[in-house]
C-alpha cells in the first residue's frame, strides 16, 4: 500500500468501508433475517453516519493528520472522533425515524456494533500505512553497522531504540540496553532485550564488538553519568548522551540530541520538581520585562517565560546583536510551540536597546511598556575586569538597579526579582560588592512599596558567556596549558536551564524583601573541573595536556560563601530553595533604620565618584556601603553612617560632617 495516500483518497475509502461497516452491522445484529424490513431505517443510519463522520473527522483534525507517522495520539483522536460520529448519528437517524414514524425502529444494539466495525474500517487503512512506511528503503546494504548499547531503559532509553530503528540511514543496530533496575532484566522494548546493568558494558564491548554506548538517561545526576563515562572508557567504547532534563524541558527525544559526553552532564544534579501551575498562574497573561535579555540567563528567561503565555515579553538589552538574534529565536519559538498553546502564539515580544545607566530612558521604557513583572539580569560579572574598572561595575550594578527600581515604583510594577550572585556574601572584589549593594537597594524598594520585590543568589553558571569553561575549552584547544589560579579554589556550578528553572520558582515564592538561594549542591574543585574537560576530550593531564597555578587576581576568593554576617536562613517548600533574612538583633548595621535614609544619599555620592574612577575614593565608599566589604591594600576607619551626616572624602579615606 502507498504510504502518500492522501485526505480526498481517505474520504473515499471511508465512505466505501463506513458503508459496509453499516451493512454489517445489520447483518449481525439481525442474523441475516428479516433485513428487508429493516430497509428504511438502515438506509436513514448510514446516509447519516456518510454525512457526519467525515464532517467530525474534518472538524477533529483526522484529516490532517500525516498517518505515515501515526502515533497512540494518532490512534486516540480517531477513537474520539469516531465515537462522537456514531453518538451524532444514532441521536440524529432515530429522530429522523421518529418523525418519519417507521414501522420498524432502529434496533438499539446497531450503534454498538458499528462503532467497533466503523473504528477497524477506519483504522485499519491509516496503521497499514503506517506499518508500510520506510523512509530509508533505499539505503544501500553495504553500510557499515555499529553495534551500540543504550544505557538507561526508561522512556528516553526506549525512544531512542525507536527512533535508531526508524533512522536505519544512521548505520547503527541496538545489540541491547542495560538498566540498573533488576525489574526489567530480560525484557524486551521494540524487540531489543534488557541485558543487565552498567557492570556488563565492559563485558558486551568484547564479546558483541560494541563501538558506543548511548546514556538515556535525562533525570541521572552527574555522579552516575561519570561512573558511566569512566567505565566506557575503561572498556574503550565511545559514550554519547542526551541532554538532561532540564536542557530537554519537557520536549520529545530524538537521534538529533545525541551529543558526546559534555562537563556539563558530569556536574548534572537530580532533577527537583517544578510547579508549573504556579508559575503559569504568575506569568500568564502578564506584562513582562527581562533586562540583560540578550545574555545567557536573560536569553533563557525569555525562552522559558514565553512557555508560560505572558500577554507581552519586553526584551531589554543594551548589545543589539544579542537583542536580535534572541528576538529571532523567540519569533521562532512562537510559531514552533504556538500551534500546540494558543497562550505562546498570542503573546507579544517587543525588542528594547537601552542602557539601564541613564535614568531618563529607562524610565521612559517603563512607562511604555508598564510591565507587570521585571526580570533583572542585566549586570558587569566579570570579577577581573571590573577590579580594573570599578567605575563600570558601579555605575551599571548599583546605579542601573536604583534606575530600574525607581521606574518600577513610578509604573506601579507589582514584581521585581534581581539576579545576584553568591559573590555577594562577605564581597572581596568590586563585582561582589556591587552585587550586595544591589540587593540592598532591592531590599529598600520593597520596604517603601510592601510589594513583592526580591533578589535570588546563585554561582557560576555553566555555559554562560563568563564561565570558566569556554576559557578551558580554547586553551586545550591550543594544546594547553590550562591555567588555574589556585589547586584549592571550589567553586558552586549550576546549567543555565536549571538555574532559571529555580529562579522561577523563587519568584513565585517571593512575597518582598527576601533573598532566595538556589541550592548548589557541593562546591567543586575548578582543578577536578578541568581534569575531567580534558578527559572527555580524550586527552590525558600530563602528557597531552599540563594544568598551571598563577597565583590568586585581585577580588578573588578560594571558596564562595552563601550568607552574610547576621542572615539567618531556612528552606522554603521548595525542595531546592532557601530564603535568607536579616537577625534584627540592633547590632547588625545593615539592619538599622537610619541605614535605610542614608541608602540613596550614599549612592548619589558612590555614582559621582564612579564617573571619575577613582578607587581611592570608590573603595572605601563601598566599604561604607557594605560593611563586610574586604578589599585588599586599602585603609578602613569607618563606623555606621550617623543620622543626620553628609559623607566628605578624602584620598582613600570617608569621614562625616555635619548636614548643617
Amino acid at each position: 500500500m502507498k504510504s502518500t495516500i492522501r485526505n480526498r483518497q481517505y474520504l473515499l475509502i471511508d465512505i466505501v468501508l463506513l458503508a459496509l461497516a453499516a451493512y454489517l452491522s445489520y447483518v449481525l445484529r439481525l442474523d441475516g433475517t428479516n433485513l428487508n424490513r429493516h430497509w428504511p431505517n438502515f438506509a436513514i443510519f448510514t446516509v447519516t453516519a456518510l454525512v457526519i463522520t467525515p464532517v467530525i473527522f474534518r472538524w477533529t483534525g483526522v484529516y490532517s493528520r500525516y498517518w505515515r507517522y501515526a502515533s497512540i495520539d494518532e490512534l486516540r483522536l480517531l477513537t474520539v472522533a469516531m465515537t462522537a460520529s456514531v453518538i451524532a448519528t444514532s441521536c440524529i437517524s432515530i429522530s429522523v425515524a421518529k418523525l418519519g414514524a417507521l414501522q420498524q425502529p432502529i434496533p438499539r444494539s446497531v450503534p454498538f456494533i458499528f462503532l467497533l466495525l466503523a473504528l477497524a474500517a477506519t483504522a485499519g487503512p491509516r496503521l497499514a500505512v503506517r506499518l508500510t512506511a520506510n523512509p530509508h528503503r533505499e539505503k544501500p546494504e553495504k553500510t557499515p553497522l555499529l553495534n551500540v548499547i543504550v544505557m538507561g531503559a526508561g522512556d528516553a532509553g526506549s525512544m531512542i531504540v525507536r527512533e535508531l530503528q526508524k533512522n536505519t540511514h544512521l548505520g547503527m543496530t541496538v545489540i541491547g540496553l542495560l538498566d540498573d533496575d533488576r525489574t526489567k532484566y530480560g525484557k524486551y522494548i521494540y524487540g531489543v532485550p534488557v541485558l543487565g546493568s552498567r557492570q556488563m558494558i565492559s563485558q558486551l564491548a568484547t564479546e558483541r564488538s560494541i563501538g558506543q554506548v548511548i546514556i538515556a538517561m535525562p533525570t541521572a545526576p552527574g555522579k552516575t553519568i561519570r561512573e558511566i563515562v569512566e567505565i566506557c572508557e575503561q572498556a574503550g567504547v565511545q559514550a554519547r548522551t542526551i541532554p538532561g532534563v532540564f536542557e530537554l524541558l519537557g520536549g520529545t527525544v530524538s537521534v538529533n540530541q545525541l551529543r558526546n559526553v559534555q562537563i556539563e552532564d558530569l556536574l548534572r544534579r537530580e532533577p527537583v520538581s517544578s510547579d508549573s501551575d504556579a508559575l503559569s498562574e504568575l506569568i500568564r497573561g502578564k506584562r513582562v520585562l527581562i533586562t540583560g535579555g540578550g545574555g545567557s540567563i536573560g536569553s533563557e528567561l525569555c525562552r522559558q517565560i514565553l512557555r508560560h503565555g505572558p500577554s507581552d515579553l519586553v526584551v531589554l538589552g543594551h548589545g543589539e546583536n544579542s537583542i536580535f538574534e534572541i528576538y529571532g529565536e523567540l519569533r521562532r519559538q512562537k510559531y514552533r510551540e504556538g500551534e500546540q498553546s494558543s497562550d505562546i502564539a498570542f503573546a507579544f515580544v517587543h525588542t528594547v536597546i537601552a542602557d539601564i545607566r541613564f535614568a531618563d530612558r529607562v524610565r521612559a521604557v517603563f512607562e511604555e511598556y508598564r510591565p507587570e513583572i521585571v526580570f533583572h539580569t542585566a549586570a558587569h560579572k566579570h570579577v577581573p575586569l571590573m577590579e580594573a574598572n570599578p567605575g563600570e561595575a558601579i555605575t551599571n550594578n548599583i546605579v542601573g538597579t536604583r534606575n530600574l527600581l525607581n521606574a518600577a515604583l513610578a509604573v506601579g510594577v507589582e514584581q521585581f526579582v534581581m539576579i545576584s550572585s553568591d559573590k555577594a556574601v562577605n564581597p572581596t572584589s568590586i563585582m561582589g560588592v556591587t552585587k550586595r549593594a544591589a540587593e540592598l537597594l532591592v531590599h529598600q524598594a520593597a520596604r517603601i512599596s510592601g510589594k513583592r520585590y526580591v533578589a535570588v543568589r546563585f554561582g557560576n553558571v555553566l555555559g554562560s558567556r563568563g564561565s570558566v569553561i569556554h576559557t578551558f575549552r580554547q586553551q586545550i584547544a591550543e594544546g594547553g596549558p590550562i591555567t588555574i589560579t589556585h589547586p584549592e579554589m571550589k567553586r558552586y556550578f549550576m546549567t543555565i536551564p536549571e538555574a532559571v528553572q529555580l529562579v522561577l520558582q523563587a519568584a513565585v515564592l517571593g512575597k518582598g524583601s527576601e533573598v532566595f538561594l538556589l541550592d548548589m549542591g557541593e562546591p567543586v574543585k575548578i582543578v577536578d573541573l578541568a581534569r575531567d574537560l580534558i578527559e572527555l576530550s580524550g586527552l590525558e593531564v600530563g602528557r597531552d595536556i599540563d594544568i598551571i597555578h598563577t597565583g590568586l587576581r585581585p577580588g578573588e576568593k578560594l571558596f564562595e560563601e552563601l550568607f552574610t554576617p547576621g542572615e539567618s536562613y531556612q528552606r522554603t517548600r521548595h525542595e531546592k530553595i532557601f530564603v535568607a533574612s536579616s537577625v534584627n538583633n540592633g547590632a547588625e548595621w545593615v539592619a538599622m533604620e537610619h541605614y535605610w535614609s542614608c541608602l540613596d544619599e550614599a549612592v548619589d555620592v558612590l555614582a559621582e565618584a564612579a564617573c571619575r574612577n577613582d578607587r581611592s575614593e570608590l573603595a572605601p565608599m563601598l566599604k561604607l556601603l557594605v560593611p563586610e566589604f574586604q578589599p585588599s591594600e586599602i585603609e578602613f576607619s569607618l563606623q555606621p553612617f550617623p543620622v543626620g551626616q553628609v559623607l566628605q572624602t578624602t584620598g582613600n579615606k570617608v569621614s562625616y560632617a555635619s548636614a548643617d
